[in-house]
């Protein structure tokens, strides 16, 4: 069941389209990722959702019901900027923040001191947030985002700032609250985050949503025919190997006699010629298929829509 659908969203500021007409839906206990540059109106969404901004049109409907205020006991909200008062200590400040979240002083409590143990930080539980890296800040806040336990953890650029330990650290937790039953949606610029954790994804640009779907889908929508190869032998033999059925679209040695090549199909030609053609040849280490990443999935679309968009200017 979806936990959260959105329906011909659109806001506007000042007559400039913020979103237009943008529609998703997010499924029960799945992490979704929201993707798009800055300016595409990802925040704007976020804020949409979590009660900041209204509407100028369109409805959100939170586990089938039209989206209230009382819903938002139940969500989890990191925005992308950071906001935690600097002079409460840490175990004070976790406090607060669940308290606000409607939890009772003896839950809070038991919920902080939880998460800063989960996390292997009960070191910093008297520590003035001012006397924290921003590293470590950013703990303390995305702790502040899931004390309450909510159903829905919306998280707009959590990874931003961490150091490549403490992302996939963050990652872990969000892999964990998904097999909990948890449902997250993930606005990140990481794309490499998106191709590890996320099920679904929608990419948004210009204030519209472009293509949206499961990662694997959007990744296969876009490949090539493009096959990796590792072997040990010549290239000029490999080369000839590869004949008129394959072009070599690029190579890397990797040490003598050992290579890393990317070849591409021509004509009708399959995989399972492909490694005919080289048996005997070359001696084959290891073959895969290359797949586009989300990375390469965010430029095509975006790309795509530039070019729609020049020739709508130019009609």
């Amino acid at each position: 069941m979806g936990i959260l659908r959105i329906e011909n969203i659109t806001k506007q500021f000042h007559g400039k389209y913020a979103l237009e007409d943008v529609s998703l839906q997010i499924e029960s206990g799945e992490i979704f990722g929201l993707l798009g540059p800055n300016g595409a109106g990802k925040t704007t969404l976020i804020r949409l959702i979590n009660q900041i901004l209204t509407p100028d049109s369109g409805k959100i409907y939170f586990e089938g019901e039209l989206l209230r205020q009382r819903h938002l006991a139940s969500i989890g909200y990191l925005p992308e900027e950071r906001g935690l008062y600097r002079t409460m200590k840490v175990l004070d400040h976790l406090i607060f923040l669940a308290q606000l979240r409607g939890l009772n002083s003896s839950d809070a409590k038991k919920q902080s001191e939880y998460w800063l143990n989960k996390m292997e930080i009960t070191a910093w539980a008297n520590k003035r947030i001012e006397e924290l890296s921003k590293g470590m800040a950013q703990k303390i806040q995305f702790i502040g985002t899931v004390l309450h336990d909510p159903k829905l953890l919306i998280l707009d650029e959590p990874l931003s700032g961490f150091d490549p330990l403490n992302v996939e650290l963050i990652l872990s937790l969000l892999k964990e609250m998904k097999e909990a039953g948890k449902t997250i949606l993930l606005s990140t610029h990481n794309m490499k985050s998106v191709d590890e954790i996320c099920d679904r994804a929608a990419v948004i640009y210009q204030a519209k949503k472009v293509c949206d779907g499961s990662v694997m889908e959007l990744r296969e929508s876009i490949k090539k025919g493009f096959y990796g190869l590792r072997f040990q032998g010549n290239m000029i033999a490999f080369v000839n190997a590869l004949w008129t059925d394959f072009e070599l679209v690029e190579k890397k040695e990797l040490s003598s006699n050992r290579f890393e090549a990317v070849v591409s199909m021509r004509s009708s030609a399959d995989f399972e010629d492909l490694l005919k053609s080289l048996i005997g040849q070359v001696k084959l280490e290891a073959a895969w298929e290359v797949m586009p990443s989300m990375h390469d999935v965010f430029l095509n679309k975006v790309q795509e829509e530039d070019n729609q968009q020049n020739i709508q200017n130019e009609e």
